[in-house]
């Protein structure tokens, strides 16, 4: 190797560790042995160790000491990591870490496998973080009401808040490949709505639109106000097949439920536009792409999803 090209791998694994060394979550890469490469700041603050006491060593050093719900010693018998370099294929788990100070911290791990250029596995990255963390952000979410994170209508989160999450999905899908649908919803004909049954009546159709999203959303997927009668819903780990056919349920549960206002059953019904996020996207291009799509369900006759 030439020292212009050693030189760009160098400065090439710099960037990619600023990038890490960025993230709240825990990340490590381990060799086929799985001894430990990297080790980023986020994978120091939630252990306790620094990098130089761990890049070098082994996972099954037990440093961690990671257990499962039940208390099986993981390091030892059943790792998840060690799982994916013997059949390459991608696990979550929800384990518990020992940090260097003693005490236990409940993670959510998620593990890929790395390749070399001839698609053999050579190792592995494993991303962990806090599970407490969405209990103590939803908490805080209601103590900074007042700061606009959520939608004071319907209860959900408001467009702020799902820009975050966007952005955040983004990153995820450039840096670790994770696949996350986006999903535009417009309520359709919502002026007329608003008309015949009055902005009490509107209001009450978009509570209970919110309400059977919320309950129809899978645990890490996110709904937000974008804005008006518009609704932006994140959809973590889906594949653009999958994606369609979650957003075609959304729509059709949507469609089939009423609101009881002024003696009347009031019914509505979305446009949807679903696409998957793709790795040379910026949040702007991928909302922008789900709301080009959505207008094509409206402009194709509403109630109904265009996937693209």
């Amino acid at each position: 190797m030439s020292k212009e090209e050693d030189d760009a791998g160098n400065n090439h694994l710099s960037l990619r560790e600023k990038l890490l060394d960025g993230l709240h979550d825990g990340v490590y890469f381990v060799d086929k042995d799985r001894k430990i490469l990297y080790w980023n700041q986020g994978a120091e603050h939630l252990t306790g160790y620094r990098a130089d006491e761990m890049v070098g060593r082994f996972c099954f050093d037990n440093l961690l000491s990671h257990v499962n719900d039940a208390g099986c010693a993981l390091c030892l018998n059943g790792c998840p990591l060690a799982a994916t370099l013997d059949d390459g294929e991608r696990r979550e788990s929800e384990v518990y870490l020992r940090h260097k100070h003693g005490h236990r911290v409940p993670v959510s791990v998620r593990i890929a496998p790395l390749y070399d250029g001839n698609q053999k596995v050579v190792g592995a990255v494993e991303i962990f973080s806090d599970a407490t963390a969405k209990k103590r952000i939803e908490r805080r979410v209601g103590e900074l009401e007042h700061l606009a994170f959520l939608d004071a209508l319907t209860g959900i989160p408001n467009r702020r808040y799902a820009e975050l999450k966007v952005g955040q999905a983004v990153q995820e899908v450039q840096l670790f490949e994770r696949s996350v649908g986006l999903l535009m919803f417009d309520v359709d004909n919502f002026k007329t709505v608003n008309d015949r049954y009055g902005h009490g009546g509107g209001d009450e159709a978009l509570r209970t639109m919110c309400k059977t999203l919320s309950h129809h959303l899978r645990s890490g997927d996110t709904v937000g106000r974008w804005g008006g009668e518009e609704f932006l819903v994140i959809v973590t780990d889906i594949a653009q097949e999958g994606l369609g056919e979650f957003a075609d349920r959304c729509r059709m549960l949507i469609a089939e439920s009423v609101v009881p206002v002024a003696g009347e059953q009031l019914r509505i019904t979305v446009s949807v536009g679903a696409t998957i996020i793709k790795t040379d996207d910026s949040a702007h291009a991928a909302i922008s792409r789900a709301d080009e799509l959505m207008y094509k369900s409206k402009a194709a006759g509403r109630n109904r999803i265009t996937l693209g």
